[in-house]
């Protein structure tokens, strides 16, 4: 799936973090999203690879990456620390800034990456995501029922991660094709690097942690730069799955690119067709737009 991309090992000081590596030309950090690993970019980042140097990059707690231990409050699974984690890895990797892609789980790690080190990122893509505090201010029945891992994940250990264990496929399967994807856009073995992923005690605990820092401490440092007025410097691309919630709930209100002209100086976007998982489904569209944006 990545042919010719190096793996490597990078120590950030806290933890490990994997990544593959591969092309020339300015850097471009891809971040992927749950269930997934730096996999989901499968058939993306070969494509950009053509024009970009490419790295993909398995977040703290998930895949091939380390899990440190988490403390009372959740603080090392909060975004402000696993961005930490890729400036720390971009910059053993020789590139200081760099244009930052995150889907999903991954966004949030990049639209906080953006605002609390803003030199480091030139142009921003946001996929599928709005900022954790706005879906949390905006929540209510439909949110619940269609995204269950923000409120199941999130519950004190150790409900949630005695569920997942029980059943990592089903938690695999389930996400891939509620969330308005097609299940014949994964490949054995991709489906299998997810499962395999949350066969691991270790990562599992890691991930509930991620969601119980969303809830409170991510959603603290949100309210923390609004209230401030700090806002994402740099060009800022927002896509996200047509037809999909993200699509339709927030209408009345501009849509997901009024929520994000909130939030960054400049945005531009639009809806993609692929439900949620739309780089592994509609890969064609999702490389031209990325390679639009940051070429």
């Amino acid at each position: 799936m990545f042919d010719g991309f190096a793996t490597s090992m990078i120590d950030v000081g806290e933890t490990s973090i994997f990544v593959r590596r591969k092309g020339s030309g300015r850097p471009l950090l891809l971040l992927h999203g749950f269930p997934q690993t730096h996999a989901m970019w499968h058939r993306v980042a070969p494509r950009l690879a053509e024009r970009f140097t490419i790295v993909c990059a398995d977040l703290r707690g998930y895949g091939a990456s380390g899990k440190p231990r988490s403390v009372v409050g959740h603080a090392p699974y909060a975004k402000r620390a696993m961005a930490r984690d890729m400036v720390r890895m971009m910059e053993a990797l020789g590139f200081p800034s760099f244009g930052l892609v995150g889907h999903d789980r991954g966004g949030r790690v990049a639209y906080r990456l953006a605002l609390d080190w803003p030199k480091r990122v030139e142009r921003l893509a946001v996929l599928d995501i709005i900022p954790t505090s706005e879906a949390f201010a905006r929540a209510d029945s439909r949110f619940a029922l269609a995204f269950w891992p923000w409120a199941l994940l999130a519950q004190p250990e150790p409900l949630p991660e005695r569920l997942i264990a029980a059943a990592p496929e089903a938690i695999v399967d389930d996400a891939l094709s509620q969330w308005g994807s097609d299940e014949a856009s994964f490949p054995a073995e991709v489906r299998t690097a997810y499962i395999d992923a949350l066969r691991d005690r270790e990562s599992v605990h890691a991930i509930c942690e991620e969601y119980r820092a969303a809830a409170t401490l991510d959603v603290e440092h949100d309210l923390a730069d609004r209230k401030t007025g700090r806002r994402i410097a740099c060009p800022t691309l927002a896509l996200w799955s047509s037809g999909s919630a993200l699509d339709t709930w927030y209408a009345a209100e501009g849509g997901p690119l009024a929520i994000w002209r909130a939030w960054s100086e400049e945005v531009r976007g639009r809806a993609i067709a692929g439900g949620h998982f739309f780089p592994e489904v509609n890969p064609d569209e999702t490389t031209t737009e990325l390679a639009a944006f940051f070429g």
